[in-house]
């Protein structure tokens, strides 16, 4: 009976989507009165139903669709929040290397600003160096040209001994005389001021056994020895031999003999050695 039922129905649809639906159901609902009313009774419903299940259809898809756009939002979200990060990565690269560039610029300029003052520094060294021997060259050129008329520290026939002039008479004279041969000559008697000099002048007259005056002498009131210049003679250079303490009346002077110092009468004859400063040239 019911399967029936839906077979006329689905008849009566089919008719329904035809253009002449109408005649055709007014037509059928005179043949079946209660068939008619039942399906009049669901017919009510079925546009609502229809409706909905359409607005159901419909907001499936859009749910679909909304889903399918957000998984696409979603994925192009992770890329873009991928490439974001890999940016931002790139970007914390660059400003480390920046900074790095930036403190090895740093270091390098300070390095280089070292270098300049250390240059710097020696180049005025070098400047003031410079400076020195070009005065140096100056003093050595004036020098050279009091050498050209140098004719050496002492005269002829004068032996030269660190700072001093010696020259041994050719002939005897007493004391007196030959001090005052030695002054004509802008020189005194022999001084000895150290045991180097000593040495020196025992080494001068180690061939020869004449003895020869020094300006050594003994003196009132204290009948002491002095030198020319009146400085004491010094106890640790040497002894005098002879006559140390007799004052004769024409005063006792020291004469030198094969190295050893004699006192004797200042009247007697001998060679003598008169004593006077070198010309040493001094660089300015």
């Amino acid at each position: 009976m019911v399967y029936t039922e839906n077979i006329r129905l689905s008849a009566l649809w089919r008719k329904l989507i035809q253009p002449s639906w109408t005649e055709s159901f007014l037509s059928y609902c005179g043949e079946t009165r209660k068939v008619c009313l039942r399906f009049a009774s669901s017919w009510k419903w079925y546009p609502a139903a229809v409706t909905l299940g359409v607005l159901c259809l419909g907001l499936l898809v859009t749910v679909i669709l909304l889903i399918q756009q957000l998984s696409q939002v979603s994925e192009l979200l992770k890329q873009q929040q991928a490439n974001l990060t890999h940016q931002e990565d790139i970007l914390e690269g660059q400003i480390l290397a920046q900074r790095q560039s930036e403190k090895s610029s740093q270091e390098s300029q300070k390095e280089l600003k070292e270098m300049i003052e250390t240059l710097a520094h020696k180049l005025d060294e070098k400047s003031k160096k410079l400076m020195e021997l070009h005065h140096q060259n100056l003093n050595l050129q004036e020098v050279l040209k009091e050498a050209a008329n140098y004719s050496g520290p002492c005269p002829q026939d004068w032996l030269w001994h660190e700072e001093n002039c010696y020259q041994f008479s050719s002939g005897p004279f007493n004391w007196e005389k030959s001090q005052e041969n030695c002054l004509s000559l802008d020189a005194h008697l022999l001084k000895i001021n150290s045991t180097d000099e000593l040495e020196f002048i025992q080494q001068v007259m180690a061939h020869s056994s004449f003895p020869f005056w020094t300006g050594l002498s003994m003196r009132k009131p204290n009948y002491s020895w002095l030198w020319e210049d009146g400085t004491p003679l010094r106890p640790h250079l040497f002894r005098i031999q002879g006559a140390v303490s007799h004052m004769y009346p024409s005063g006792t002077c020291a004469y030198i003999q094969r190295g050893t110092v004699f006192a004797e009468n200042c009247i007697l004859t001998a060679f003598s050695i008169c004593q006077k400063k070198a010309n040493l040239l001094r660089a300015q």
